[in-house]
């Protein structure tokens, strides 16, 4: 299942990258708002090289930008392979993300806490990431979904709805196919 969850991960985080990029182009052009540099940047004191310009400073912040992406993508298909699928996980993993990018951008001094942004750069970024993080979900889900219900939604189908003295499913049916 590992090998799976990785490919369809790397799969899914790519086309979850790729709408956003869409996405930001499309904004960038509507809204006249610049590229930001700081993906680049972080990546740049991430690896502890010089601040590149131009063409390069373009290409580390695709790097950056796609790299993270791709990353994550595993996490979002590992939620569908067990069962959580659906909006509410893409949710979930928009603010893991989102949590993602702070930490990053917080550790090396390149950001600073999003409650310090002006409020319409917050919006931007959120709407950015909640498309990144519903694609990835959609195409992890229509993955997973592809080897039957995972464990979780196994384990729910026995009486639906939440219900007091449901224990867990027998081991051989729990573990993910």
């Amino acid at each position: 299942m590992l090998k799976r969850v990785l490919v369809e991960g790397v799969v899914s985080g790519a086309a979850g990258m790729v709408a956003m990029t869409v996405g930001e182009v499309v904004e960038q052009r509507l809204t006249g708002r610049p590229d930001s540099h700081v993906p680049a940047r972080v990546l740049e004191r991430v690896l502890g090289v010089q601040d590149h310009q131009g063409s390069s400073l373009r290409a580390m912040n695709l790097a950056m930008h796609f790299g993270q992406g791709i990353a994550l993508g595993p996490l979002r298909s590992l939620m569908a392979h067990v069962g959580l699928r659906g909006p509410v996980a893409s949710a979930k993993f928009t603010v893991v993300r989102l949590t993602n990018d702070q930490i990053l951008e917080n550790a090396t001094g390149v950001g600073a806490p999003p409650q310090t942004w002006p409020r319409a750069e917050l919006a931007v970024d959120l709407l950015h990431k909640a498309v990144y993080g519903y694609a990835t979900g959609l195409v992890a889900d229509a993955l997973a979904a592809r080897r039957g219900p995972g464990p979780g939604q196994r384990h729910a189908a026995v009486a639906p709805g939440r219900r007091a003295g449901v224990g867990p499913l027998p081991r051989r049916t729990a573990t993910a196919r």
